[in-house]
């Protein structure tokens, strides 16, 4: 678990998760798309992350295999049919055929779209032909496995169900909510959440998580008799995450991205103190150090911009998926006697304003 600063958490929901943040478009986002409107009690704890689902798992290992090897495709002479043409500008256009069956320049486009930005920086010398590549192994791998018959075996066909719905809900849900993710839109809510209200104050904190308080106890005395704090955290703190990596440092943060019991502890202190008395949380006792304070200025549009897009792609997938579902009649079911469940209550909606 990882605070907003990058600092862990060895305990997986010490810190609420911050809001999540992309620079992708909606479409091919599947699973993760239709897991925040659908599983997500509360907006603010998000646990997925959009995630490109490009080109499956197959295809993955075959960009994976490429990348290998694009250096020595870079620098090597290649034969002449697998130089980089001039690329085309219509759409249409067929860059390779497999049995027959086109590859066109749409095809290409619609790859590099799902790539990771940092490989979409690539010089497109090595990109293009690189995709083709691997969409021509891809269909290469799908008129085998075709006429193997892997196709009409029933569980490749629930697969390739499963992988039909998704794409289908997906292309809904993007639907509903791309229109909501203009530049005004975002800009609109950066103004109503975060244009003249107060600043926030932040603490910069260390902490070193044990089971009990007579460890706690005794932590405290060793600190006050000079120990290290980040080496005593590396040693006895049940919190890997921030101890191995960060000598028990949880960087910047502010009173509502913490549990309460160690907020109100941490904010109560002054910098450089240590907590006189161990704090008691449900995942143990914690000695804490506060390093400093400071407080937060208004953050710019541009600094929040993708956390205010992630807010109100959550808000209007919340929306997409009530709105569907009012349309249907949903009966659920006990699986132990079969008989029909009350209803449940439905889910808040709305988003909350990301934090500044």
């Amino acid at each position: 678990m990882q605070n907003r600063t990058g600092q862990g958490f060895g305990q997986p929901s010490l810190l609420p998760r911050p809001h999540i943040r992309t620079k992708q478009g909606l479409p091919g986002r599947v699973a993760s798309f239709i897991h925040i409107g659908l599983f997500l009690p509360t907006l603010r704890f998000c646990p997925m992350r959009f995630i490109p689902y490009a080109f499956g798992l197959a295809a993955t290992a075959l960009l994976g295999s490429s990348m290998l090897c694009a250096p020595s495709f870079a620098a090597a002479p290649a034969p002449a049919a697998s130089a980089a043409p001039a690329q085309p500008t219509d759409p249409n256009t067929v860059v390779a055929t497999v049995n027959g069956e086109k590859i066109t320049v749409a095809d290409v486009q619609n790859a590099m779209g799902t790539m990771p930005p940092q490989m979409r920086q690539l010089p497109p010398t090595l990109v293009y032909p690189m995709l083709i590549n691997q969409l021509a192994d891809q269909k290469a791998i799908l008129i085998t496995a075709q006429k193997e018959g892997l196709n009409k075996k029933p569980d490749t066909q629930k697969l390739m169900q499963t992988a039909a719905d998704n794409a289908l809900q997906n292309a809904w849900l993007s639907q509903q909510v791309m229109p909501h993710l203009s530049d005004e839109s975002i800009k609109q809510y950066y103004n109503e959440n975060y244009v003249g209200k107060p600043a926030e104050q932040e603490v910069h904190a260390r902490h070193i998580l044990v089971k009990t308080e007579a460890e706690a106890n005794d932590v405290i005395k060793k600190l006050k008799g000079g120990a290290d704090f980040a080496k005593l955290a590396a040693t006895v703190s049940t919190d890997k995450g921030s101890a191995a990596q960060n000598g028990g440092d949880l960087g910047w943060f502010k009173k509502g991205d913490m549990i309460p019991a160690f907020s109100d502890a941490a904010f109560a202190m002054k910098k450089g103190e240590i907590s006189s008395k161990p704090v008691q949380s449900q995942y143990g006792y914690h000695v804490i150090q506060v390093l400093d304070t400071r407080t937060d200025p208004t953050p710019t549009l541009d600094a929040v911009h993708d956390k205010i897009r992630q807010a109100l792609i959550q808000k209007y997938v919340r929306e997409a998926v009530e709105k569907a579902a009012a349309g249907v009649k949903i009966v659920r079911f006990d699986p132990t006697t079969g008989k029909p469940l009350p209803d449940a209550p439905a889910a808040g909606a709305g988003a909350t304003a990301p934090k500044k």
